[in-house]
């Protein structure tokens, strides 16, 4: 181990792999809120975070359990229509909020097109929000609506309902047939324009 009068010890975030410093200091040099994303199995999280010296203030932020209690969502809060419709919460809020423009903050995750963190930002763009971004990096609108669970959960009903009522039963115990996601993902969309007006 390294040792010495001039050694410094790293940062103990630095040493567990959980911040980049680098890619930080460029983020808070830009001067502009930062999109925090962070999506796990079960759970979609965005916040917009503003940089301050005693530590970062979080000015808006949306979670997939917020979809649940406020907006009546009931599939999972984990896929990919999840995922956009916390980004489109958190960007109405952020504009509601009087923000206009914020930067990505990916974290440590590694960006791969298509992934839904790419899907959160598309929801933040598509409440208004102006996030700097790359090319063709989003899922197909079908994708987004939850289209390829809804033909999925089609097929599996006509060759193997046994197997099919098992895969979706926490959307049958919330009494939601996974062949109208689409449609309950569009008026969820349509509840959420509906109560945060900017």
């Amino acid at each position: 181990m390294a040792k010495g009068p001039r050694y410094k010890v790293k940062f103990g975030r630095r040493r567990e792999g959980k911040t980049d410093y680098k890619t930080r200091l460029a983020l808070v040099k830009s001067g502009k809120p930062r999109m925090v994303v962070r999506i796990s199995n079960k759970n979609v999280l965005c916040q917009i975070v503003r940089f301050d010296l005693p530590g970062d203030k979080t000015i808006v932020s949306a979670h997939s359990k917020e979809l649940i209690k406020d907006y009546g969502w009931k599939a999972n809060t984990g896929n990919v229509p999840t995922a956009y419709l916390v980004g489109f919460l958190c960007g109405l809020k952020a504009k509601k909020a009087k923000i206009d423009e914020v930067i990505t903050d990916l974290g440590s995750r590694t960006p791969s097109k298509g992934a839904k963190i790419f899907t959160v930002l598309k929801g933040a763009l598509d409440a208004g929000l102006n996030i700097p971004h790359e090319g063709d990096i989003f899922p197909s609108d079908d994708r987004i609506r939850g289209a390829d669970i809804a033909e999925y959960a089609k097929s599996l009903k006509s060759g193997d309902k046994k197997q099919h009522d098992k895969i979706f039963s926490s959307y049958l115990k919330n009494k939601l047939a996974p062949e109208d996601l689409p449609k309950h993902f569009d008026d969820t969309k349509s509840k959420i324009q509906a109560k945060i007006k900017t």
